[in-house]
């Protein structure tokens, strides 16, 4: 019999606007811009190849089409986080990029479900911004950085008790919300070399999130919230014996926390499956099961589960892991389908 088709959901993925719609005072500042040409997309002093014409949102519904990917969860772009930006800048910023992730959706809903940012840093902006991508943009998926940087200059993780309002609107609104990393070389005293703030760092970014946010028992507290953590959360999957045995060791430093073992498979948090391996992808399953687990490429980016990267193809480790025998073909089809849908709330 042949396997029964459905939906693919792809729930990690990313799109540029058009050089032309990023308006002019984004360049005027060196906040972010897309050259003319489309060859880079740039940041002050920082700029970045854009590899891939799938960047961009009509190769993009192209791309999806080619690999059979039928809808895709637009995160917000981690350059647009505003870290260490003024008030009035994070504002502007923040409402002309939630507005294009607005049209995004209003004009695409069958293809594209997309996220909104936020600056912790600036909190009662931030719960009026959230008020009005929920209510008049009908954006459900809120985007967090896994780090922010307050008022005063401290770089604080997103589970930090100084944002519980964030947390607590978010609850009462039923949002999804994506943890994605960001900003490592402003957090951390290293040299900037071998591309390490992506291969090392951002996976301790998340696993310093998760630890915080689990510990402080916010997947129980914050019960209408499905958060996801991008890139897998590696780190934090195969730390888990580490921290238990800490919490078990020393007691006196974990009063009034929840004790780690309490957020393993809970139905509340999931972790996407761009782990770039099939023994990765296997851990992260077997220590919080196939229902956990949505599938996310990050594409188009290089570090994403790309075609023309070696020999990758979206969904490759997914299918490395089906042919391996950790997983079924009715679990594949939930990574791809089911398991998106219930993260996102539909």
């Amino acid at each position: 019999m042949p396997e029964k088709q459905y939906k693919k959901i792809n729930g990690h993925g990313h799109l540029l606007p058009n050089p032309e719609q990023i308006p002019q005072f984004m360049k005027d500042k060196g906040y972010f811009w897309i050259e003319n040409d489309r060859s880079y997309m740039c940041q002050g002093n920082w700029k970045r190849p854009i590899t891939a014409p799938s960047f961009f949102l009509d190769e993009k519904l192209q791309w999806m089409d080619d690999q059979h990917i039928d809808h895709m969860v637009v995160i917000t772009l981690s350059q647009l986080y505003a870290n260490g930006l003024p008030k009035q800048a994070a504002k502007d910023m923040h409402s002309w990029y939630n507005d294009y992730q607005g049209l995004l959706q209003a004009h695409h809903s069958d293809r594209l479900t997309c996220g909104m940012v936020i600056q912790p840093a600036y909190m009662d902006q931030a719960l009026k911004e959230i008020e009005r991508c929920v209510t008049k943009l009908k954006l459900k998926v809120l985007c967090l950085p896994t780090h922010y940087q307050d008022q005063d200059g401290q770089w604080r993780n997103t589970a930090h008790e100084s944002v519980d309002e964030i947390w607590e609107l978010a609850n009462e609104l039923d949002l999804a919300v994506e943890v994605h990393p960001y900003d490592g070389q402003k957090i951390i005293a290293l040299e900037d070399k071998t591309w390490r703030f992506h291969l090392v760092w951002m996976c301790a970014q998340t696993a310093d999130h998760y630890h915080d946010y689990t510990l402080s028992n916010h997947h129980n507290r914050f019960a209408n919230i499905r958060v996801c953590y991008a890139h897998g959360n590696q780190y934090a999957v195969m730390n888990q014996g580490r921290r238990r045995q800490g919490f078990d060791g020393r007691p006196d430093l974990f009063k009034g926390k929840t004790h780690p073992d309490n957020a393993i498979g809970h139905p509340n948090i999931f972790f996407d499956t761009l782990v770039h391996d099939p023994l990765s992808l296997e851990m992260l399953i077997r220590r919080h099961g196939v229902s956990q687990i949505v599938a996310g490429l990050d594409d188009p980016y290089p570090l994403g589960e790309m075609d023309g990267i070696a020999n990758g193809y979206p969904g490759k480790v997914i299918d490395e892991v089906l042919e391996s025998g950790v997983i079924t073909a009715s679990d594949r089809k939930e990574i791809w389908n089911d398991n998106v849908l219930r993260w996102i709330g539909k």
